[in-house]
């Protein structure tokens, strides 16, 4: 061997830099990846009956589609699961609950009580049910965003008081946010309505976005401070 090949070199400059510039891109990978993991889309399930299925609708204008697409035009990441059933009521929606919410959600939106009301279910039932259901995910540790329902005016004063107390009574036992009327400005208004009058047509369901997306990107932005409290 001779002299020349004997004589460990230096690192010229140029591979100084290289490494020193490859470990700076690994310090800012490790450094950055749990902003990266906690900026993750919010996986929120919409549990609901058919005002949430999209009775009647094309998918694609169905209320969670459509809140999701406002959502993100908004600056929300989310990703709204449909877990709505037609024709469901809140016992439904009870023995459904479990496997209708996977374990990695993030937030469920409680849609439920048309159909009750509607039918004219006792108040007690949809009450306990509903209690029920918010206990469960309380349990779970998974936040909600309640939303309530009014009975229709044939079911009689009586009826439609012990029905309506029924949402904000939960929803401060619970300590839940209140979304107070899920038809708001859409409920009895025949333009906004399909032909049955009770589910909502395409404008129907642009009003319900336009009214719910600020609230629920309100609570999102709670959801999130949660997350990154407990994280």
């Amino acid at each position: 061997m001779s002299h020349e090949q004997s004589v460990i070199r230096e690192p010229d400059a140029f591979s100084t830099r290289f490494w020193a510039a490859a470990a700076l891109v690994i310090i800012l990978a490790l450094a950055f990846a749990p902003a990266q993991a906690a900026a993750k889309s919010l996986k929120i399930v919409m549990l609901g009956d058919s005002l949430t299925a999209g009775y009647g609708l094309p998918p694609s204008q169905a209320l969670p589609v459509r809140l999701q697409t406002a959502l993100k035009q908004n600056g929300y990441d989310a990703e709204i699961i449909n877990a709505g059933v037609s024709g469901d009521t809140t016992a439904g929606g009870l023995a459904r609950l479990d496997w209708s919410v996977p374990d990695d959600a993030d937030g469920v939106i409680v849609e439920l009580g048309a159909n009750d009301a509607l039918r004219g279910l006792p108040a007690a039932n949809a009450r306990k049910n509903l209690d029920a259901i918010l206990t469960r995910l309380g349990q779970r540790k998974i936040p909600v965003l309640l939303t309530g329902m009014l009975a229709p005016l044939n079911m009689g004063e009586t009826y439609r008081a012990e029905f309506a107390a029924i949402f904000p009574d939960l929803s401060r036992k619970h300590r839940v946010p209140l979304y107070p009327f899920f038809l708001d400005g859409v409920a009895a208004n025949a333009e906004l309505n399909q032909a049955d009058g009770k589910h909502p047509n395409g404008k129907g369901v642009d009003v319900l976005v336009q009214r719910l997306t600020p609230v629920v990107g309100k609570w999102l932005n709670a959801v999130k401070r949660t997350q990154a409290g407990s994280g």
